[in-house]
């Protein structure tokens, strides 16, 4: 027993000295930076100073009208910090030479990318692969992504995206992960850690940019670019925790948002960036604008070039995105007394820090691997993980009479726009995706089915009727041919072919560029003509298994109603055509859950589980009820709540247990519930536990997520699911801006989703 107490002394001391070495470590390493970038700093002119705040495009791929203009003689001056759309180790290196070679200080140059959901090997849109909630899967996809993206020559992503969106209208909701603050707060941190790895230093890791700060999924009436107004309350409860999540797991850099807050833009917001973001969180790391954001300050109604950039330099902004307001007037706003040499000299650290980081110092071509390149991307093991995350972000949204999954036998109709394009299987903002080795859906249903499935084939009806709005739909090398004959002409002809078949998929929904940037729809349905040709489907008496594509939830009421199987695909990435096939043929059963509730109509938005209840809440059960809050022409519900998706078995849930009635600040509260697989089909089930905080200082949503847990249960298989609640799982931010929890009644709930829950009362007592 002695024995045993002096080698528990003694590995006391092993470990406190090992944390006391690593502590010192870092600090000599930040020691050491500090020095280095200080001496730098000396040696730099202010010109130079200023040109390390100019970020430009290397013109590959843009997301601006604007476009950097004589990008080489600037390096060599001295007037440009870091290069984004600039891929391949040749071209890269190629600049980076420029830079090292024939700039006075020979400073390196930062590149980046738009690597939002994978590089070349393409993953789900982000709203598809949040609905996996599989959080070691999504840090691996990140992984990957910087893997490749830095085997090209890369090492600077924007992204992740981990705005919160309740609005389903506005299109970049596919580049987020949904509604909820606590899911996307794991995803943000997930995401930062598979990015950037353990050392910034290394090769094969990329630095991350949290974006857009801040609020940007709030932008009013789902457009665009709109304002965003709210309260704090809102704010730091509900809209702010993902970013602060990501910066908590060492993002090295922060992007800021398009939208104004409460009045201020956020790139000239110095709340948002100082006080909020430096002062408040402690972030250490980069600034960058968005794409020409400085410049679009003027239009805000903020002032000139030269005052929007001197606002936005005081803000906090360190580096402008391809705009050069900072690289044509901080030197006269500094001549007149409007910015000071400190405020530049900050921004310039910041930015010579993050490249010191990165290793690029010691190394400016240690990205610049022509040997990476070629065996690191697309990779067979990359592409399979891509395969598995597609198959893994599937919901399966309705299954009646179990027809789902498909025999591999008879003769099977694939009807659709959407049935036979490559372009528009990866999804929005997958700019470096390898289009050309893309399958189809109709090419990976061929491949996978098997030589017993014979398979028929038209489009069946346009894209949607308006050429104009068929066109805007797919920009960017995603265009789906058109057909100019007349609708029912070309209706008539897929209902022929559907009357050969012993089963109908009819591919509908949006092409991938109907959702993303500037792709807000006021109508989030399927296009008319679809919707006319899925009429015309139904007529022929086959069963019909919709494969639903989008990149937002959609308002398909019409379509739940009539059609017997929907699986909503959103898009998958690479290999999304294979893992549609997976699906459907039951060789992967579906268990992706919504992380965005899907509205019945438009008018419901916004719609999102956790609201708050009003004075006068609708009894449960009722739809309509006179001087309550509803309406008269549709009930509350949603179509599909948040969390909601099927499986090709059933879930049983038995009774919720709790370990102990009351819980206290220091004690913990076990939440127990068994759960088996009463079907046929072996299966995942994502667990979600859900709190009520039923009496607070402020009034409290009312269901909160807090935990879950994605198992795997064979045929016949019970598991009992056990979760531990602490006191702080029941904090927030009350009026005072303070981070509390509150004594007092609570309940817990356990289940398939957030409306579907087994549920318990407990106390909080202090």
């Amino acid at each position: 027993m002695k024995y045993g107490k002096k080698v528990l002394a003694i590995a006391a001391i092993i470990l406190s000295h090992q944390g006391f070495t690593q502590t010192k470590n870092a600090t000599s390493g930040t020691l050491k930076m500090n020095q280095f970038v200080s001496t730098l700093l000396k040696k730099m002119t202010l010109d130079e100073k200023i040109g390390q705040l100019n970020l430009v495009t290397g013109g590959e791929a843009t997301t601006g009208s604007v476009v950097s203009t004589n990008v080489s003689g600037k390096i060599k001056n001295g007037q440009i910090g870091g290069i984004f759309s600039l891929t391949t180790p040749q071209r890269i290196r190629k600049a980076q030479e420029i830079a090292v070679n024939e700039s006075r200080l020979k400073i390196p140059l930062i590149f980046g990318q738009d690597v939002i959901h994978g590089y070349k090997t393409t993953f789900p849109i982000p709203l598809a692969l949040s609905c996996s909630w599989d959080l070691p899967l999504i840090e691996k996809t990140a992984r990957i992504a910087a893997i490749e993206a830095s085997a090209d020559g890369l090492n600077w992503t924007f992204s992740p995206m981990v705005d919160i969106s309740r609005d389903p209208r506005w299109g970049r909701i596919s580049e987020g992960n949904g509604e909820d603050t606590w899911l996307g707060s794991q995803i943000a941190r997930a995401m930062v850690k598979g990015y950037q790895g353990d050392d910034l230093a290394k090769n094969n890791t990329i630095m991350a940019c949290v974006k857009h700060f801040a609020l940007y999924g709030a932008a009013e009436a789902g457009r665009d670019y709109n304002t965003t107004d709210m309260s704090l309350n809102r704010m730091y409860n509900e809209y702010l925790p993902p970013y602060k999540a990501a910066i908590d797991a060492g993002s090295g850099s922060i992007m800021t948002s398009f939208n104004d807050i409460n009045g201020v833009p956020a790139t000239a917001n110095k709340w948002l960036m100082t006080d909020l973001l430096r002062n408040q969180w402690g972030f250490k790391g980069l600034v960058v604008t968005d794409y020409t954001a400085v410049n679009e300050l003027i239009d805000h109604g903020l002032g000139d070039l030269q005052t929007v950039s001197a606002l936005s330099l005081k803000a906090g902004v360190d580096m402008d995105m391809v705009g050069e307001g900072f690289l044509t007037t901080l030197k006269k706003s500094l001549s007149e007394g409007k910015v000071t040499l400190a405020q530049i000299d900050n921004a310039c650290r910041l930015v010579l820090e993050t490249k010191y980081k990165l290793g690029l110092f010691d190394d400016p071509y240690r990205y610049c691997s022509e040997e990476r390149a070629k065996s690191e991307i697309l990779t067979p093991e990359n592409l399979k993980v891509a395969r598995e995350a597609a198959a893994k972000s599937y919901v399966l949204l309705k299954n009646e009479n179990q027809l789902l999954p498909l025999k591999r036998s008879g003769t099977i109709a694939l009807i659709g726009p959407l049935s036979d394009t490559r372009a528009n299987m990866v999804g929005t903002w997958s700019v470096n995706s390898d289009l050309q080795n893309t399958k189809s859906l109709l090419e990976g249903l061929t491949e996978v089915s098997g030589s017993n499935v014979k398979i028929l084939h038209s489009a069946g009806a346009n894209l949607a009727a308006d050429a104009t709005l068929q066109a805007n739909a797919t920009m960017f090398g995603r265009e789906i041919k058109r057909d100019d004959r007349p609708e029912e002409e070309i209706i008539k002809d897929a209902v022929n072919i559907a009357k050969k078949a012993d089963v109908v998929i009819a591919a509908l929904g949006e092409s991938s560029e109907m959702s993303g940037e500037a792709s807000s729809r006021s109508d989030i349905g399927i296009p008319e003509t679809q919707r006319h040709l899925l009429e015309a489907l139904l007529t022929t008496g086959k069963p019909i298994v919709l494969v639903l594509f989008a990149g937002r939830p959609m308002t398909i009421k019409w379509e739940s109603e009539h059609v017997p199987a929907i699986l909503n695909v959103w898009f998958g990435g690479t290999e999304s055509a294979r893992a549609i096939s997976d699906v459907l043929f039951g060789d992967v059963n579906p268990s992706g859950k919504l992380t965005a509730t899907f509205p019945q109509n438009v008018g419901q938005i916004p719609l999102y589980y956790s609201h708050k209840n009003t004075g006068r809440p609708l009894a449960d059960g009722k739809w309509f009820s006179k001087f309550r809050s509803n309406y008269l022409d549709v009930s509350n519900d949603p179509l599909y709540p948040f969390g909601y998706g099927l499986s090709y078995t059933s879930f049983n849930y038995g009774n919720l247990k709790l370990s102990t009635s009351t819980l206290s600040p220091t004690g913990t509260l076990s939440v127990t519930v068994p759960v088996t697989n009463a079907g046929k089909y072996n299966g995942e089930e994502v667990v979600q536990l859900y709190t009520r905080d039923l009496v607070g200082s402020i009034s409290r949503p009312v269901k909160e997520l807090k935990a879950f847990k994605k198992i795997f249960l064979k045929a016949g298989e019970t598991q009992t699911v056990t979760f531990t609640l602490r006191e702080s799982d029941l904090r927030f931010y009350n009026n005072d801006l303070k981070y509390v929890s509150e004594p007092g009644d609570f309940k817990v709930f356990v289940g398939t989703n957030s409306r579907d829950v087994k549920e318990a009362d407990f106390k909080l007592v202090k």
